[in-house]
């Protein structure tokens, strides 16, 4: 039987939970057109107590950014077993679950939201891109990536975050798809480097030896294939 009474919460219980009912909040609208009494009312406290463990929206705001960030980050740690590709790929389906469960927050957490041109923010920001740039060269083996490398994985990461944002406007391409794309671009990406530069060539090589048939970056030279015929062959002089 119960009693009624509620049980009161301790100073850092009482802060995660407002940081979870903001994030919450956040995640379905933009953190602009949530309001702290709002906030308040879902965590069932009156105004001036969310005021007392927060000095205003602002560092509410950046607690909630700071647990979406750190949960950004996680969704890049894998397992280093198995092909390169289907790691990617898995990667890529967890990072659009976060997207998709968290659209405004995400938007917020990569263009800023309300704390756009804050330090706090751009840090919270830069420590997502190198979380997700270390993952990806621990995945490669390489302890000293050469430039080319690091411009590859770089650029990927910006252009993994770009499609996530452009998708959300709209969802137009089924995410399972962009996931999959991602990974090839990936492979695409890492190839024309390859094309350029001797040591990317054998990184490139190394990692399509240990590539199944059957798997993601077999499946983009299936893709590619289909284009052969279209491409003149090169004339001899």
């Amino acid at each position: 039987m119960t009693t009624g009474v509620r049980r009161r919460m301790g100073v850092e219980e009482r802060r995660q939970q407002l940081i979870g009912v903001a994030l919450e909040l956040f995640s379905h609208r933009a953190p602009d057109e949530v309001s702290i009494d709002e906030i308040a009312a879902a965590a069932g406290i009156s105004r001036p107590l969310v005021y007392h463990y927060f000095p205003g929206k602002q560092s509410l705001y950046e607690a909630a950014l700071r647990r979406a960030a750190d949960e950004l980050s996680a969704r890049f740690v894998e397992p280093r077993e198995g092909p390169l590709g289907e790691r990617l790929l898995r990667v890529m389906e967890r990072f659009f679950d976060f997207v998709d469960e968290h659209g405004p927050g995400f938007s917020a957490l990569m263009r800023g939201g309300p704390a756009a041109g804050s330090s706090t923010a751009n840090a919270m920001i830069d420590g997502v891109r190198q979380a997700a740039y270390e993952q990806i060269l621990a995945h490669l083996d390489v302890e000293a990536p050469p430039a080319r490398l690091q411009l590859v994985v770089r650029s990927w990461v910006s252009l993994a975050e770009s499609t996530a944002l452009i998708w959300l406007d709209g969802r137009q391409i089924p995410r399972a798809e962009l996931a999959l794309q991602l990974v090839h671009d990936f492979a695409a990406l890492a190839a024309v480097s390859a094309a350029y530069d001797a040591e990317m060539a054998g990184i490139v090589l190394r990692v399509l030896a240990q590539e199944p048939q059957d798997g993601p970056f077999g499946e983009l030279l299936d893709r590619l294939s289909v284009l052969a015929p279209a491409v003149p062959a090169q004339r001899l002089p």
